[in-house]
């Protein structure tokens, strides 16, 4: 097995120079990173965390709809340092709390809050990989995937952020989401503006509220066909988002997977298939890791409802229908969201390049929130796109270093 990863790895590294480049000795770093991997068996958060010379903690939450979420913690970084503060880290659609970690000591956002004195909670939203467990349904059974953002919103959310506060004995924590991250972030402080409190401040990484301009060729296609479920549930699966590849290739058939591309193979990852990339960012050496990692796993119903917001250009909970609206919210539309009820200090890091957390729906975003939104950081590298937050070379001094000051600031 590990033979498959490290020719991978040598493809990659050989039709990627740029990216080569910008890695001092890249190339014996990551043969030696897949040696010390080992067995399949061990790509797990807490060995991933381990490696890197962290101590980590599991922990289950139980949902008052029954599912056992996962949470990740790091307690202490290498230099021991501890500031009495606590760090809640939130991932984005399709991920986990891996994404956190896969860049390694001394580049990881959670590795680099540990080293400042933070004690490091990472959680992990209802079907992802580290999340896939429940009271009484299993996951063959539909039910457990009738759930969208919202769910991860309004109960996975505040259920993980009350068990950190009663574990801590703080009374609030300092958050940071990427990309979902941000979403159910907005979602629960505008329905339960009391969680306001708890939180000290937030810095949100390409935020997803609104999405009337966002350019994702995937998502695009996913937004135009929302009315006739039949069809898209055939495409994109039933329960859990599984993309068939060819409908993918499709889709971003003019981006990533051009017959002559070197990331062609990207393509076939539903994940750069969403949220794409920039060349430049794309760290060569972390691929074989990541594509271990990465997709971790959502609903259909997840990506249906970011469909829904891209064709109503609203903000707003879940589209059942008229008549299904009828019955669940007592109106023919859905509510919006009321983001004036986020107060809690919030900031947006976002760009110019990205392919699902566009300029103008961030500025509307913000606009709309009022004084919660205490400010806006634009990315120097324009062509900086989604998920080079997590995985861009440049991450750890174009976005991790904002992200520390702005805690520091608190």
């Amino acid at each position: 097995m590990r033979s498959i990863f490290v020719f991978f790895a040598l493809v990659v590294f050989t039709v990627s120079g740029a990216a080569l480049s910008k890695e001092d000795d890249a190339l014996s770093e990551v043969l030696r990173g897949i040696e010390a991997l080992g067995d399949e068996a061990n790509y797990t958060v807490e060995f991933l965390i381990e490696s890197n010379g962290y101590p980590v903690e599991t922990h289950k939450v139980t949902t008052t709809d029954g599912y056992i979420l996962t949470l990740h913690r790091i307690p202490y970084g290498l230099t021991g340092k501890s500031s009495g503060k606590v760090a809640f880290l939130q991932h984005g659609i399709l991920s986990s709390s891996a994404d956190w970690c896969v860049l390694g000591a001394g580049k990881a956002l959670a590795f680099e809050l540990a080293d400042q004195g933070y004690d490091v909670w990472m959680g992990n939203a209802r079907g992802n990989s580290w999340s896939r467990e429940h009271e009484s349904l299993t996951i063959d059974d539909s039910n457990f995937w009738k759930f969208s953002w919202h769910e991860i919103g309004t109960i996975d959310l505040p259920a993980m952020i009350d068990y950190v506060l009663e574990q801590t004995g703080v009374s609030g924590i300092y958050y940071a989401g990427h990309s979902q991250g941000t979403t159910v972030y907005y979602v629960l402080m505008a329905t339960y503006p009391e969680y306001n409190e708890k939180i000290i401040v937030s810095t949100t990484l390409a935020p997803i509220g609104f999405m009337s301009h966002m350019t994702s060729p995937l998502l695009k296609v996913l937004s135009f066909w929302t009315g006739t479920l039949d069809t898209l549930l055939g495409l994109i699966g039933v329960n859990e988002f599984l993309p068939n590849n060819d409908f993918i290739k499709y889709v971003v058939g003019d981006t990533l997977c051009q017959e002559d591309a070197i990331t062609q193979f990207l393509c076939t990852n539903a994940l750069f298939a969403i949220c794409g990339f920039s060349r430049a960012q794309m760290n060569t050496t972390l691929l074989p890791i990541m594509t271990k990692y990465t997709p971790a796993g959502a609903s259909t119903k997840q990506l249906i409802h970011y469909g829904q917001e891209i064709q109503s250009g609203y903000f707003r909970q879940y589209d059942y229908g008229i008549l299904s609206n009828m019955a669940q919210y007592g109106r023919v539309t859905p509510p919006r969201y009321d983001v004036t009820q986020i107060t809690a200090p919030t900031y947006m890091i976002y760009s110019k390049n990205d392919w699902l957390s566009a300029e103008t729906d961030v500025n509307k975003l913000c606009n709309k929130m009022g004084d919660g939104c205490k400010g806006k950081i634009l990315m120097s590298d324009f062509k900086f796109n989604h998920l080079d937050y997590m995985f861009g070379i440049d991450a750890p001094t174009l976005v991790y270093s904002k992200v520390i000051s702005l805690f520091g600031r608190y």
